[in-house]
């Protein structure tokens, strides 16, 4: 069997096998594509397809059939929803670590571009970490870019490895461009499905930080034991930062002995530690350090 035949059968069976798990969401103001989170009726979505609806979403499955569905929680930060259909027995797909992740990847997305349901586009992962401005002054740190084909209504759809877990949510293009398009990881998705579905929000602790991803070099790279970790760009005055003597320029590599390679891990930290301190571990020229945060919560938020 040739090589290009061999591909083409295996892109066969995983389309039929995951497809199942992949759901039109629709409602009187536009429509997207949704992924079956778990087989009691759990939906992840993008915020932006369902943004300010109550009680009005529709979900359509592969087989044909309608249901209703409500809105559960939404986090715009990740522009990520959660929705709830009654229903049972429902077809799910695994969410893959991002460290499966890697440029140059075979990767399928599968959505419902301009309400052709279930369309199948094949790529490649482009790149990794990449930082998105987007509207209202969010701007997503951490996506993945590839070059399947990815339109309005794609939106929310799973990008899928050829092993067949999901790798991103398809999230966004860059308007006029070809080959362009964005997902959130799904290293990010499960964390925060799994807040919506209990708490319906994200609450983030305040710390008084501006700071981007960065890739280490040697000698950071050993200090801190890993390729890849957080950078202080500027510390608030007054904050909860600056109180813990952070300072401008640290790298944090560890929050609560969990390592941080990203942003959002550390967001993911604080936001699951449900505490009034974290210790943060970090790198300031060439030696380490630790500082322990206060971090100001929310209004709402309940800390052990």
């Amino acid at each position: 069997m040739g090589l290009l035949q061999q591909l083409s059968e295996e892109l066969e069976t995983l389309v039929a096998r995951v497809t199942p798990a992949v759901v039109a969401v629709e409602h009187a103001r536009g429509h997207g594509t949704g992924l079956v989170l778990a087989s009691d009726g759990y939906v992840l979505t993008n915020h932006h397809v369902v943004r300010d609806r109550q009680g009005s979403v529709r979900v359509r499955f592969a087989e044909g059939r309608d249901a209703n569905a409500r809105v559960v929680g939404v986090d715009p930060r990740t522009d990520l929803a959660v929705l709830r259909v009654d229903a049972t027995g429902l077809t799910t797909l695994p969410l893959a670590s991002t460290r499966d992740v890697k440029v140059g990847q075979l990767v399928v997305a599968i959505g419902n571009p301009l309400r052709f349901e279930r369309s199948v586009s094949l790529g490649v992962v482009s790149a990794l970490d990449r930082f998105l401005p987007a509207p209202g002054g969010v701007s997503f740190e951490g996506m993945i870019q590839t070059d399947a084909a990815i339109n309005p209504g794609n939106s929310g759809g799973p990008l899928v490895s050829m092993h067949g877990a999901v790798v991103g949510i398809s999230t966004a293009i860059i308007p006029y461009a070809q080959g362009i398009g964005f997902a959130v990881p799904a290293s990010t998705a499960h964390w925060v499905a799994a807040v919506l579905t209990k708490k319906g929000m994200i609450e983030r602790p305040y710390v008084g930080i501006a700071a981007r991803s960065e890739q280490l070099t040697p000698p950071l790279s050993q200090l801190a034991g890993q390729l890849r970790a957080v950078r202080v760009i500027t510390v608030g005055s007054g904050t909860p930062a600056a109180a813990a003597g952070l300072r401008d320029g640290d790298v944090l590599f560890a929050c609560n002995d969990e390592p941080v390679a990203s942003v959002d891990d550390l967001q993911k930290v604080m936001v699951l530690a449900n505490a009034r301190e974290v210790r943060v571990r970090y790198v300031r020229g060439e030696q380490r350090g630790e500082a322990f945060l206060r971090p100001r919560m929310p209004a709402s938020f309940t800390a052990a």
